[in-house]
């Protein structure tokens, strides 16, 4: 497995595993443009040319920064690939002097196995939530907040 950021021939996988798990409704989706505008954020998992898994960091402000879009193909679940995405997002995140990072999920389980706990979504501050206004779930947000400390 190769691990990497993402590069422009990577959208239409990336944009194929959110909307995966979107369709579900595991996960909030993303346009096509979203992903363009933040290709940047992502980090890929590689197998063969093959994008096996995703995850973003992205900034919110100079003490907090948020994975998101975090996305493991189904034929590649249970091999360690979110938790190493994880693991290289937080390294991200260090590296970028981000003491904190939390992510909005409806998988908190595995979010505590990578060590972040589960926090009331009001505590984060409000400028977590300006994307929020265009999810359809609005203002009824049924994802768990989850927050990890990476220094003080």
């Amino acid at each position: 497995m190769i691990y990497r950021k993402a590069k422009m021939t990577d959208v239409e996988s990336i944009h194929r595993l959110i909307y995966n798990y979107a369709n579900q409704g595991l996960m909030l989706a993303r346009s096509r443009s979203s992903i363009y505008e933040n290709l940047r954020e992502f980090t890929v998992a590689e197998d063969g040319g093959t994008v096996a898994g995703i995850g973003g960091l992205h900034i919110l402000w100079h003490d907090l920064g948020e994975i998101r879009s975090l996305a493991i193909d189904p034929s590649y679940t249970k091999q360690g690939i979110g938790r190493h995405l994880v693991e290289l997002l937080e390294q991200e995140a260090l590296a970028l002097g981000l003491p904190k990072l939390f992510a909005l999920t409806y998988q908190p389980v595995f979010f505590a196995k990578c060590g972040f706990q589960e926090v009331e979504n009001n505590i984060l501050p409000q400028k977590v939530w300006k994307e929020c206004i265009n999810c359809p779930k609005f203002p009824d947000c049924d994802e768990q907040a989850v927050l990890k400390i990476l220094q003080k």
